[in-house]
């Protein structure tokens, strides 16, 4: 039997990777919640093989992987995650990762990478394996599902983000709450201590779910964005359409994740400016009206070696989560 881990802060990631498997290839499986877990279950012999996920909290897939080789682990990678930006590609190679596999993995393209690798061969494997016993263990609730989701698509709308402007997108987990208006007021006052910003709206619908995507532009970072996409914007009229076409590229790429994993075709509204240089209190205030109770998923994208990011919140109707919660159900079970 050869000796797997399996490493995502994921359980619905770690599910779906655990049933992707092909069911004949004789591992016993380990799992890691984050790269930390994960190099503690290599000490111990338990990986000849991982399958490494790079978005994760405490200990990440790039450090996890640098850790592998400063420490001379002997441990076989295959990196599977939602950020499929060709740099990030292109590092996880150059720290030793065997190969890539874009989630959510396909039990085909994961069978062919393992046999490729010689990881895996059908022909000297004749008994079914069961892993019954580990999936059963792994218990998915809303919240972590819907992460994952929004992890995948988030992931997608870097990969454009990053060609649009040159650079690297730095992705975190994202955040999932329920939320009266009056406590997201209070998070997002919070998290922008007083900054400028600069909001653009835009609505989407598809299928009973309905909500609002608001990404937040911190003023003093639009200089830079301008450089970015090589932009000379006169007066706030200009400034405000470079800011529309960023968030088309974000908000449409992320939608389009979510909807493509979910089975669901999303109507998309025209992206509206809803302030400019305006405090965070204020654009709530002018809102507040619109959101009343919602589901807020939290993306930040920040891109490395400039002091750029993006607050990237998709805003869903508290009519909307019944309908949300059954169509993420059979990703779930």
């Amino acid at each position: 039997m050869i000796p797997l881990v399996v490493c995502d802060d994921s359980n619905m990631a770690r599910k779906q990777l655990i049933r992707a498997l092909p069911p004949e290839w004789p591992v016993t499986i380990s799992q890691a919640t984050n790269g930390q877990e994960a190099l503690a279950a290599l000490r111990q012999g338990l990986g000849q093989v991982m399958l490494l996920d790079l978005t994760m909290p405490v200990m990440d897939g790039y450090e996890t992987l640098a850790a592998i080789r400063a420490e001379g682990l002997a441990c076989k990678v295959l990196v599977v995650s939602g950020d499929v930006q060709e740099e990030a590609l292109r590092r996880v190679k150059e720290l030793g990762a065997l190969a890539f596999i874009k989630k959510p993995a396909d039990p085909e393209i994961l069978r062919s990478s393992l046999i490729e690798l010689g990881l895996f061969d059908p022909a000297a494997t004749p008994t079914a394996v069961t892993q019954t016993a580990v999936l059963d263990s792994l218990k998915v609730n809303f919240r972590d599902a819907l992460r994952e989701v929004t992890n995948i698509a988030m992931g997608r709308a870097a990969a454009l983000l990053a060609k649009a402007l040159g650079v690297f997108v730095q992705l975190p987990v994202p955040q999932v709450n329920i939320f009266e208006v009056s406590e997201l007021h209070m998070t997002l006052t919070d998290a922008m201590h007083g900054e400028r910003m600069s909001a653009v709206c835009q609505g989407f619908i598809g299928d009973g779910i309905a909500g609002e995507s608001l990404l937040l532009f911190h003023d003093s970072e639009v200089a830079d964005m301008a450089r970015l996409l090589n932009w000379q914007p006169k007066d706030d009229l200009e400034t405000s359409e470079m800011l529309l076409d960023l968030a088309s590229i974000i908000i449409g790429a992320c939608l389009s994740g979510i909807a493509e994993q979910i089975d669901v075709r999303f109507s998309q509204g025209h992206p509206q400016l809803l302030g400019q240089h305006s405090s965070i209190e204020q654009l709530i205030k002018l809102n507040q009206r619109r959101w009343k109770k919602t589901l807020a998923v939290e993306v930040s994208y920040s891109l490395e070696a400039h002091n750029v990011h993006f607050d990237l919140l998709l805003l869903f109707t508290e009519d909307s989560i019944k309908r949300l919660t059954n169509k993420i159900n059979y990703l779930m079970n």
